[in-house]
């Protein structure tokens, strides 16, 4: 693993990878870099606009590529089974799943479904995104499903009587648990996949600290110019660029050795560098924890995983 860099990226030709949040940052760059080894990517976006145009700037970085955008947004879980079955459609086989996208630190808000925007967009999302997805990848050899979490997760645990944050919520709090949120997901699918014999590899990553706009989106998204001047100095001082960032998901993705529930980030501290297996907070792998997280999300989501002995996928 020590030095791993693209260069490293098996032959990815035949194999067709979903990328949610692809138009920007880490899910941009893991986008281009499988499709430059020869993948067919889906850009899994929620903006048309900005979808499309990182599908054009894909095309000019890699000649040849194939790519297309594809809208998904994660906060609106219609929108998750219509992505979902065009993808089912769409697509012969899907090989990788890479569960990037995400908010960090938003104020208080809901999403269409009426979940807190930060626990809906980066877990409940990607979790109902996954099942509807499932039976494709379980139809394919190799596949994996790869879910972007933080060192930060390690600032909170979930608290599983209040999920959404209703009785106490705090924009740093809500962040940390809904990464907590993502790791103990990774744990319980990967639990679950080894009890039914499945060859299908869930994983996690996280990019340290790496230069993209989420840390900017919520300032300016509410006008704090300060917090988002800090956050730019911060970005450029400190952190690594999104190529860096995007080490960890694509080995996660593509690298031979990894196991299931693997968490790999920057080698440095957690902070920056190649790629190496990551420290995780011990509530992460609490089997009980993810069991009571599943059964909870399948609730909120309506989404069931009946490959896997829970029901039937809606």
């Amino acid at each position: 693993m020590a030095g791993w860099n693209t260069g490293d990226i098996p032959d990815q030709t035949g194999r067709t990878a979903v990328v949610t949040g692809a138009n920007s940052g880490i899910g941009y760059v893991t986008a281009r870099e499988l499709a430059r080894r020869g993948a067919r990517v889906v850009l899994a976006c929620r903006s048309e606009a900005r979808g499309t145009e990182a599908g054009d700037r894909l095309a000019r970085e890699v000649p040849g590529a194939r790519a297309e955008f594809v809208r998904l947004d994660l906060g609106d879980l219609n929108s998750v089974r219509e992505f979902a079955a065009g993808c089912r459609k769409q697509y012969e086989r899907i090989d990788l799943l890479v569960n990037n996208a995400g908010v960090m630190a938003l104020p208080r808000g809901r999403t269409a479904d009426g979940y807190e925007t930060q626990f809906a967009v980066n877990h409940l999302g990607h979790f109902a995104l996954t099942g509807l997805l499932l039976p494709a990848l379980l139809d394919t050899p190799g596949a994996r499903v790869v879910t972007l979490s933080s060192f930060m997760h390690a600032l909170a645990n979930i608290d599983i009587t209040d999920l959404n944050g209703w009785r106490s919520y705090g924009r740093w709090t809500a962040y940390a648990r809904s990464k907590t949120a993502n790791l103990l997901f990774t744990h319980e699918l990967a639990r679950r996949l080894a009890a039914t014999g499945s060859g299908v590899v869930a994983a996690a990553a996280h990019p340290g600290y790496s230069r993209t706009n989420l840390q900017t989106a919520a300032p300016k998204l509410q006008g704090r110019k300060l917090s988002e001047r800090v956050w730019q100095l911060g970005n450029r001082v400190f952190a690594q660029p999104a190529e860096a960032g995007a080490l960890p998901a694509l080995y996660a993705a593509t690298a031979p050795d990894v196991r299931p529930d693997d968490f790999t980030g920057p080698s440095f501290l957690g902070w920056r560098g190649a790629p190496a297996r990551s420290r995780r907070a011990p509530w992460t792998l609490d089997d009980r924890a993810g069991e009571l997280l599943w059964e909870a999300s399948e609730r909120l989501t309506g989404v069931t995983y009946e490959e896997l002995g829970r029901g039937t996928a809606g």
